[in-house]
């Protein structure tokens, strides 16, 4: 048996060339939209960790404060989560440095968690000088920090600006 040669036919060699080059561009669509989702995907992972982080750094404070509680009459006014904004979040390249950026700084002074807020407002410029003076260092960068607002209630809100260091 002999297989006829269609593969000499301009008609053919138009068809398959234009099935290769349809798969080839389906394949790269497929892959920048599994890419997006991806990258999607990991930025909310990213976000419901440190979410899941900060619960429980709050739910280990108030359960230190509650065993502590029988001890004391009058309940002081404690430091129950820290909320960290980048002001400069359009100089810096990626969202998902930007979640990892405010991790490390949370990490950093999580410390005050649990604490009297009036204990955290007399020592509000060794709060500042830890976040300055640290480098934090994602993805081969280190980035520095200058806190510009500082704001010590149930909630302490840092507002700082990012600076690519050296």
């Amino acid at each position: 048996m002999h297989i006829p040669p269609y593969y000499k036919k301009k008609s053919v060699q138009r068809f398959l060339v234009g099935a290769f080059a349809g798969a080839v561009i389906a394949y790269f669509i497929f892959i920048y939209m599994h890419g997006s989702m991806y990258g999607q995907l990991l930025e909310e992972n990213r976000a419901l960790k440190s979410e899941v982080n900060e619960l429980k750094n709050q739910n280990e404070a108030l359960l230190k404060d509650n065993e502590n509680l029988d001890e004391k009459s009058k309940e002081p006014i404690k430091v129950e989560t820290i909320d960290i904004t980048i002001k400069n979040e359009e100089d810096l390249s990626d969202s998902l440095i930007i979640h990892d950026l405010e991790e490390l700084i949370k990490e950093e002074i999580i410390h005050i968690v649990g604490k009297d807020v009036s204990i955290i407002s007399e020592s509000d410029g060794l709060l500042k000088a830890t976040i300055e003076n640290k480098d934090f260092t994602v993805d081969d960068f280190t980035y520095q920090f200058t806190v510009d607002t500082l704001i010590i209630h149930h909630t302490v809100k840092v507002a700082v600006e990012a600076e690519i260091g050296e």
